[in-house]
């Protein structure tokens, strides 16, 4: 797939970048492993001088950045500015706290003292996809350059403006060549990144089927990897919900960036006993959502990220009605120019079917009923993902049990699965493996190194 930059509200592109060719790649390899060994010579201070700056101008040009995001693949302008905003959080957080997070830990052994040292371990790689194209690139860069590591990252072919943006943010802000490096590559070109022995991590954010084959690849060269994959979030509405709130909630949940997001609320399972109200109020909220310009405030339903996309997401939903399923709202594009899906609500979901087995990833609300909490907890952990989820009720000690009893990376009592650069992000099952964001997040690719100080004469 070309990079390129085409814009899903128009469908016109506007402009086509070219692969990096062999040599430009072998080059950039170089200096990446060039200033790796200088990088990780530099102090916390000074690596956090360069993210600090990253991220007072990601706040000074705002709108810069944010229309980047919504021309190349179409999100709301609002949460466009909203994202930038959390991109320079994540850079300050670590700049913050980065020290702290590696400080040495030391230990008490029986003999001598002990010491786990945390050590940056070279030239990492990254896979990043296109729904968040900063948020996705400052949770991988910020944390492992405050560790000393370089990163070299491959992003999305459609946002290929966004992933340049980046570049010349770290650039501006002092990061010396090499430290952080974007590369145009195809997916054959990245396996053959992935065997270079000098690119010592691969990170990946995206789809099921692409962490499974980049992990194979990883494995196969015996290299750390972690994996933030696909999600179907349970939304899980016990009877004693404040209704109105959930509702809102509900909107968001599935319609943050027009549903194009890996912790979207996906599956909505509600009790019995509000089940009908619960549907009839979702199905009139989505109802109002207006589709326009992503460049407008006014506009409430922004289009997918392209044509290919919607296309898929309508064979998923006919795929579905064949099986059983029944919409209830929306179901088809709508009219008008753009890559627009309409809100739409599946119900009647059987289980082996595409709207029970599948990740939906866009404005479709799959809708289940269950007798009581204990199924709708067994339903919720009835699924190949295993990424984020929630509970609504007034009962906080209760959705706090129920939490635990599903099976995710993630659950968020009385709000949607969301993210913030304090939260550790990241899945179970087919979800994938590792963390991101928070204290953990940092520690993945770190050499975890003891050192023991044992007296010569001690006893063997």
């Amino acid at each position: 797939m070309p990079y390129a930059s085409t814009n899903p509200y128009t469908g016109e592109c506007s402009q086509e970048f070219p692969d990096h060719t062999s040599a430009e790649v072998e080059s950039a390899v170089a200096q990446a492993e060039a200033c790796f060994q200088q990088w990780k010579t530099t102090s916390f201070a000074e690596r956090s001088a360069v993210l600090t700056k990253a991220a007072s101008i990601l706040r000074s040009r705002t709108e810069e950045f944010a229309t980047l995001i919504t021309l190349e693949m179409g999100k709301l302008i609002a949460e466009s500015r909203g994202e930038v905003t959390l991109s320079a959080d994540i850079l300050d957080y670590y700049a913050q706290n980065a020290e702290a997070f590696l400080a040495p830990q030391e230990l008490s052994p029986r003999n001598g003292a002990a010491t786990i040292e945390s050590a940056p371990i070279g030239v990492l790689f990254g896979i990043e996809p296109w729904n968040f194209p900063y948020y996705q690139l400052a949770r991988f860069v910020a944390p492992n350059l405050m560790a000393g590591n370089v990163v070299m990252v491959k992003h999305a072919p459609s946002v290929p403006q966004c992933a340049l943006a980046f570049v010349a943010l770290f650039r501006e802000s002092g990061a010396p060549e090499g430290a952080y490096t974007n590369l145009f590559l195809s997916n054959e070109d990245a396996d053959r990144l992935i065997d270079d022995k000098r690119i010592k991590g691969v990170a990946v954010t995206g789809s099921e089927r692409a962490g499974a084959a980049v992990a194979a690849q990883a494995g196969k060269n015996l290299k750390k990897s972690t994996m933030e994959l696909g999600g179907s979030d349970a939304f899980i509405v016990l009877e004693d919900a404040a209704m109105d709130k959930t509702i809102e909630w509900a909107v968001w949940g599935r319609m943050n960036n027009t549903g194009q997001c890996c912790v979207a609320a996906k599956r909505f399972i509600v009790v019995e006993s509000v089940a009908d109200a619960f549907l009839a109020k979702f199905q009139s909220a989505l109802s109002l959502l207006v589709p326009g310009d992503p460049m407008e405030a006014s506009t409430t339903l922004g289009p997918l990220c392209s044509e290919a996309a919607l296309l898929n997401l309508l064979d998923q939903v006919k795929r579905s009605t064949a099986a059983g399923a029944r919409l209830v709202l929306g179901g088809g594009r709508v009219d008008r120019q753009g890559a627009f899906m309409q809100p739409s609500i599946l119900t009647g979901i059987q289980k082996g079917t595409p709207a029970y087995d599948e990740e939906f990833f866009g404005p479709v609300a799959l809708f289940f009923r269950v007798k009581n909490e204990d199924e709708a907890i067994e339903l919720a952990n009835d699924s190949k993902y295993g990424l984020g989820g929630s509970v609504f009720t007034a009962d906080i000690e209760r959705g706090k049990r129920v939490a635990a009893r599903i099976d995710t990376g993630m659950v968020f009592v009385n709000h949607p699965t969301w993210t913030a650069p304090e939260l550790p992000f990241g899945g179970i099952k087919n979800s994938g493996y590792g963390r991101e964001l928070s204290s953990l997040g940092i520690q993945e690719f770190v050499n975890k190194k003891l050192v023991c100080v044992i007296p010569i004469d001690a006893p063997a």
